[in-house]
Order: C-alpha cells, then structure tokens, then sequence
C-alpha cells in the first residue's frame, strides 16, 4: 500500500472517531448477538430485583427450564434494578408470577426463572406487566457458600463443637426426663406466645404509647415526685382524723341504709304521686314558660292586654284579663259547706249508715237510703234488706210474727258496708212508772205489756228507741190489725 493510501485510512478513521464522539456514542448500545428467538410479536415484562449479580443482556428467561425470553434491558432506578424481558407471546404465566435469577450450573450462566406461585395464581401475566420487589428473589453464590464455610471452618468455633456436645452429653444423662418436661414447658409457652401475638404487639404498643405520654409530662411528674414526701408526712400526721372520718363515714353509711329501707316506700309512693304533676308540667310545654311574663305581675305586660297604653291604665287591682278558670268542686267528702252553695244539697247516703247505729235525722239522709229503708221494713226479705245496716234489720227481724229464714237467723248481715256476724237482738228495757202492754203490732212482749192499758204511745218509744228509727218503723207496724189468742185477749 503505498504512503497516499495509508494517509488516507488514517484521515479516515480520525475523522470517523470524530463523528461518533460528537453524537454521543456508546458501544453498550450496539444491538448483540444470540439470544432466544421470542418471535416478531413478543411481550414485554419488567421484573424488579434487589441485586441482579451479573445478570447480563440476551440472557436467557425460562420457564420450567424451557426458554421462553431473553433479558432486553438492565437498569438501575434507585437502590434496585429494573430488568426489561421479552417473552414469547405464547407463554401462559399468571398475573402474581415470582421470578428468581439462577445458574446453569455450579459456573455456569445466569438466567432469569419465571413460575407461578405455590398457590393462589390468578389472573394471566399480559404485555407491559411489572412484577414487584416482594415476588422476586435469587439464589445464593457458589462465592457467598464458600465464604461462610471458610468463616465457620476458620473462626467459627468448630474445634469446641466436641468439647460442646461432651459437657450436654454429661449434663443431660439421667434428667431426660427432666429436659423432656423442661421442652414440653418451652413449646407450650412459645405456642401460647404465637396464639396472643397480636396481644403481645397491642400491649407493647400501648405501653410504647404510655412511655411517650410519660415523657411528655416528665416535668410533672418530677414536681409530683418532690411533693410526695412533704404530701406523706401530712397524712401521717392526720392519720389519726382520717380513721376517724372512716370510722363516721362507715357510721353514716350504716344511717343512711337503714334510713332508705325505712323509706323506701314512702319514696316510691312519693315518686309516684309526682309523676303526674311532671307529666303535666311536660305537657304545658312552652305556656307554662310563657305564663311567667304575667304570673305575679301588675300591671300586666302588653301581650296579655295590648299595646294601648290607654288599656293598661284603667286597669285595677283584682281585675282580670285574659283569664279562663275551671273550677271542680266536691262536697261529697265530708268538707266544710262553702258559703252560697244550699246545704240541702249535702246527705249521708245508705253506705256511710253505721252498722251498729245509731241512724242519722231523717232530713240528712238521701233519698235513695229512705227508699232502701222503707223498701226493707215494709217487705222484708233478703234482696230487699241487701246493703240495709245491721241494727235496722234487727229491728225489723225481732218484729216480725215469723223471722225470715237466713236474714234473721244470723247467718247473713244486712250489710251496709259492715262486716257480718250475727244481728244483735233489741235492747230490753224497762221504763219506771209505763203501764206494759203490747207494743201495737210488733208480735212481741214488750215492756209495756198491760192488760189493762193499749200499747205504748209514739212518745215513749221514742225514750226507749232511736227517735228516727221508731219516727220510721213504727207508723208501718201500728197500722196492722191487732192479733187475738184463743181466749179473744188482743196480743
């Protein structure tokens, strides 16, 4: 080659080098060689690793030991590598793939191994999918093997292992049972350590929490512990007042127990007689708010009798405004008549009669009772005496020729709203300086039983006898015909 030429050559290939370094060029970018055939349409995964060793592009990706893929890129995004993969598009993967760098062999290459999980594969692995740090691993360097043998073989202790398993050999002999138990007791406390994990890591938490809250206060609580033994010695010196104060509080208590069973009762009943007065407040709802604009107040403000001033000025003491009463009175209990209501009105009626008398005026009894009354003593019997007091139906049993079976033999009282028992007989009773007769038409030997003399007069029965019982019984007797015996004698 002549000199020319060679010049030439190399004023080429200056220039060459020239160009290349002004467009930024670099050899890594230069397409390789190899690799596996993924076909004209393949599928592209980016798979994340923490360490990728020295993976290198056109690696081989298999699946099951079969290559699908080979590794297109390596790059570096933070403190992991992102490896882009092209795979043919005819491979069936999962969407949680796991993939691992391995080796061929002890020194052979590196490839990347793609599987499906153990269990729970879902979904199908697609173009574009990125398969995360926490599915993805690799394995051991035949370089890591042997340095942590050689660590163990020359520092790790390995000629005291003999010397080890001598001194447990010793210790164990004859307490196998022993270290039996002593295992059985550490597997039941780890098992019971596992089953309250989460209690154990709540409690931990809390008492973590508890810690910073107690730093928090750490000023507090050193005042507080200055201030304990000044707070001490004053409660040692009123130790003597506090077991007292006990003393009376355990005192008190016994009182007030004592006090609420003893009232108990009467607090129920109070309770209760208050809760319609409450109801009623509740339903008053906002007038009984309203009312107290006006309650006590004179005069009167505007809303309760208008804007006009001229109105509030001519009212007066004692007038009324605005004012609906109901008034519900009831005389019926025994109070006081008030004045301008007719005390005819007021009469004791059939069930306050007392059982065993004596009869109220005839002008104080109602209507219904001298109805019931006359009813009894004008037909006797025992639907008409029913509800009569006992000393009237007495009365009227002893005056009968023949007493009615069942009313008059005791069994039954009249009633009146006594109790029952049997009727108490009339009194016998002899009136100094009366002529004896017959007692009209009563049927029965009276005090006044004279031969010579007729029966006794209105007056003296009235001595003898309740004056309204006798101003009521005796007009219905008298009236009847007087009986005669066999020997024409008038009884």
């Amino acid at each position: 080659m002549s000199r020319f030429k060679r010049l030439r050559l190399l004023l080429g290939l200056l220039l060459g080098s020239v160009v290349l370094s002004g467009c930024d060029f670099d050899v890594y970018s230069l397409p390789l060689p190899g690799g596996t055939d993924v076909g004209d349409d393949p599928i592209t995964v980016t798979v994340q690793f923490e360490d990728v060793l020295d993976l290198v592009p056109k690696s081989t990706v298999k699946v099951n030991d079969v290559n699908v893929g080979q590794v297109k890129s390596i790059e570096l995004e933070g403190y992991h590598a992102n490896v882009v993969v092209e795979l043919r598009k005819d491979t069936k993967l999962p969407e949680n793939t796991v993939a691992e760098i391995r080796q061929t062999s002890l020194l052979g290459e590196k490839f990347v191994s793609l599987s499906a999980p153990e269990s729970g594969a879902e979904g199908t692995l697609t173009d574009g999918e990125v398969i995360p740090l926490d599915r993805t691993g690799r394995n051991p360097e035949v370089e890591e093997v042997l340095s942590a043998l050689s660590l163990i073989l020359n520092g790790g202790g390995v000629a005291q292992l003999k010397t080890i398993a001598q001194e447990l050999n010793k210790a164990v002999t004859g307490r196998e049972d022993n270290v039996r138990s002593v295992l059985s007791q550490i597997e039941t406390f780890t098992s019971t350590l596992d089953t309250n994990k989460a209690q154990i890591v709540d409690a931990i938490e809390a008492l973590n929490r508890l810690a910073l809250s107690a730093r928090q206060q750490e000023g507090n609580i050193d005042e507080a512990l200055e201030e304990l033994p000044s707070a001490l010695t004053s409660i040692d010196g009123q130790r003597q007042d506090l077991v007292k104060m006990l003393q009376a509080l355990d005192d008190l208590s016994g009182v007030g127990v004592r006090v609420i069973k003893a009232s108990k009762v009467a607090t129920i009943d109070s309770l209760r007689q208050l809760q319609p007065v409450l109801n009623q407040l509740a339903a008053s709802g906002d007038n009984f708010v309203k009312a107290f604009h006006v309650f006590l107040t004179y005069p009167f403000v505007d809303e309760v009798v208008g804007r006009d001033p001229q109105v509030a000025r001519n009212l007066h003491m004692g007038d009324y405004t605005n004012l609906s009463v109901t008034l519900d009175l009831d005389f019926t209990a025994g109070l006081p008549t008030p004045p301008g209501i007719p005390t005819d009105a007021v009469c004791t009626p059939l069930s306050e009669i007392p059982d065993a008398g004596p009869l109220p005026p005839l002008d104080e009894l109602c209507a219904g009772a001298i109805t019931a009354i006359n009813k009894c003593t004008q037909n006797p019997s025992i639907e008409n005496c029913k509800g009569i007091p006992d000393f009237i139906v007495g009365q009227v049993c002893q005056s009968l020729p023949v007493p009615v079976p069942v009313l008059c033999d005791g069994t039954v009282s009249g009633g009146g709203g006594g109790g029952g028992g049997p009727i108490p007989p009339l009194p016998t009773v002899s009136i100094p300086g009366l002529p004896l007769g017959s007692l009209g038409g009563l049927g029965r030997t009276g005090p006044w039983n004279d031969q010579a003399h007729g029966g006794p007069t209105m007056a003296q029965l009235q001595e003898v006898y309740d004056p309204s019982l006798v101003n009521l019984l005796v007009p219905q007797l008298v009236a009847s015909e007087p009986a005669t015996d066999a020997g024409g004698e008038s009884r």
